[in-house]
This record gives structure tokens, C-alpha cells and sequence, in this order.
């Protein structure tokens, strides 16, 4: 399976979806102007990636920001994630947030809650 892999942008995150190397990260700014063009093809690649995954799956979010039309394509991806675990599989969810970011902390929670995947809540200085 192809890596697929997006370099970050002022309005979009860094994405990179690797199986063979086992990492699977989104991190930065995301507020896409469109984002069903932007995501779909992140949302096709987990699809195909859940016919065979790894042992383990760990999803890294290390967002600064994103916009509410984003945060339901990210919930979207976590229900991919939830998917998987409910097929059996292992999937780890690591929800990073700068240590003095209370609403990127608050959207993990709120994440973990409706997701029913492991979930970590990561505070970090800088990521």
C-alpha cells in the first residue's frame, strides 16, 4: 500500500499515512476551503488500509487549530478508527495538545468520548 503523505500548509495539516513504517499523523492548521476535496481521499486511503491493517494502528493529532466544517471530517476519521476496533483490530488514538491550549485539550476530550478507541491526551510543550 502507497504512502500517502501531504506537506502542511497555512490552511491545511501535515498528513502522512504509512503502513509500512507504521505512522500515521496529522498535525498543524486545519481550515481547508474545501474540506470534502481535501479529505475525501484521506478518509479513501484509511478505507483501503482497514481491509489489511497493521497489528497496532496509532493515530497521532498534534493540531494547532482546525475549523468546525474540519472537526466533523476528523470525527469522521476517528469513526474509520472505531470501525477497525470494532473488526478486531488494535487502534490507539494519541490527541496531542500544547500544554497551555485548554480548547485543543477540551476538542480530545470531547473527541474521546463520542470515538470509542483508545484515546490518549498527550500535553506537550511543542510538537
Amino acid at each position: 500500500m502507497n504512502p500517502f503523505k501531504l506537506s502542511p500548509t497555512d490552511e491545511t495539516p501535515l498528513v502522512v499515512l504509512d503502513k509500512s513504517e507504521g505512522r500515521f499523523e496529522f498535525s498543524g492548521k486545519s481550515l481547508p476551503e474545501d474540506v470534502t476535496t481535501f479529505y475525501d481521499p484521506i478518509i479513501e486511503w484509511i478505507e483501503q488500509y482497514a481491509a489489511a491493517p497493521n497489528t497496532i494502528t496509532i493515530f497521532q493529532f498534534k493540531m494547532i487549530y482546525f475549523n468546525t466544517a474540519s472537526s466533523k471530517l476528523i470525527m469522521d476519521i476517528l469513526l474509520k478508527l472505531e470501525e477497525m476496533v470494532e473488526m478486531g483490530n488494535g487502534v490507539k488514538v494519541e490527541w496531542y495538545y500544547r500544554e497551555d491550549d485548554e480548547d485543543m485539550m477540551e476538542a480530545g476530550e470531547e473527541f474521546s468520548e463520542m470515538a470509542e478507541v483508545d484515546f490518549s491526551l498527550i500535553s506537550s510543550a511543542n510538537f
